[in-house]
Formats: C-alpha cells, structure tokens, sequence
C-alpha cells in the first residue's frame, strides 16, 4: 500500500482585482480599488447595494452594483447583516467577484503575488509519495504548474515530464491542468519512491517546515 504524506495549500491573493473605469475626475481610463465600503440605498421596500471603488490616481469613487431594485425579502438575511455592518471578510470577497467587475469594466488588472499556509494533513512513516490538496479561497491568476515548481524548487519541465510520466497526477485530471490557473479543491500527488532525502527535503518544502 502506498504511503502517503498529505497536506493542504491556502493560497491568498495579496491584492484584489483592480478594475479600469473611465474616471470623471482624471478625463480617461483609470484603475480603481476596493475602499472596502459598502453603499445602501433603501426605497420602500427596495434595496440598491453597491462596492465603493476609488481611482488610484485622483480617488474620485465608483460605485459597484452589488444589486439594484432588490426586494429587502428577497435579499439572504446573512448577506443583508454583512452588508449593514460593512463585514470585512464578506467584502473582501465580493472584491474577487471578477464576473461581477468584467461586467462593468473595459479591463480588470490580476495579480500574481499570494501569500500560502501550508499546513499537514496526515503523515505516515516511511512515506512514498506527497498529496497536495489547494485551497484557494479567492480566484487567482497564477498557473498551476508556476505554483508547484516555485514552492518545490523544480523547474517546470521537471514537473511536466513528471506528469508526462504519471508520477504526478492531479484531480480533475486534465491534459492541460498544469498551464491553468489553480482551482479551488484540486489534488496533486507526487509519487516519490526513488527520491533521495524525501523526507528531510520533501517534507520541508511541502510544509515550509525546517529540515
């Protein structure tokens, strides 16, 4: 039976989208922020809800629909509570709505720079081979195969030959998995069975733990 070392990626985009808006303020194309405000509107019993931007050159703000004419009955009562109180964690993610900017933009700026925890799972002595699951919260730019190769110190024609070869599998298994941006859930196992110092060496990239 093959023993295996399991443990969890949570990969954190740094910096939300920034979407480009025709600004008022500097007379053209500009790229606007998350102010991390929520903005109100009730009518009767009618509910606009809008994301306050800021344009990074003059701050001149834009409003992001979150919705419009919503019936208050018809709004989630914990998306309501978020609103009214200004939750951080809920805006934080509606700011990675990119649907929702792509939308209402000519051009919304990614960004690759991520923060990741790494943290075991589950681990057998005399392990053979290495089981990553990623967790990605928020949507992020950065390809698997950029990922994986900078966190384990390979390049990424080891890693494709490795994946040509079988010896690192993923789930959804996809041709091209490796040249996509990560996603939420997904599973990659390394069989590592002839690999020197697996564990001192392995174990410490896998897991940011000292050797």
């Amino acid at each position: 039976m093959c023993k295996t070392l399991r443990v969890r990626w949570t990969i954190t985009p740094k910096t939300a989208p920034q979407p480009w808006i025709a600004c008022g303020g500097c007379g053209g194309l500009r790229a606007f922020r998350s102010s991390g405000k929520v903005r109100l509107n009730a009518n009767g019993r009618k509910l606009d809800a809008w994301l306050i931007y800021k344009c990074l050159i003059c701050e001149r703000t834009w409003n992001r629909p979150i919705f419009e004419r919503r019936n208050i009955r018809d709004v989630d009562p914990m998306i309501l509570d978020a609103l009214q109180s200004n939750d951080p964690d809920w805006i934080r993610a509606e700011t990675f709505n990119l649907d929702a900017l792509r939308r209402k933009s000519q051009r919304v700026d990614e960004f690759a720079e991520f923060d990741i925890a790494k943290e075991i799972r589950h681990e057998t002595g005399g392990w053979t081979s290495l089981e990553i699951e990623l967790a990605a919260p928020f949507p992020t730019s950065i390809r698997l195969d950029r990922l994986l190769a900078g966190e384990l110190q390979m390049s990424r024609s080891r890693l494709q030959a490795l994946h040509d070869r079988g010896l690192c599998r993923t789930e959804p298994d996809r041709a091209d998995i490796m040249r996509r941006r990560i996603m939420n859930g997904t599973l990659v196992t390394i069989n590592l069975p002839t690999q020197a110092e697996r564990e001192p060496i392995w174990k410490a990239l896998a897991t940011d733990a000292c050797p």
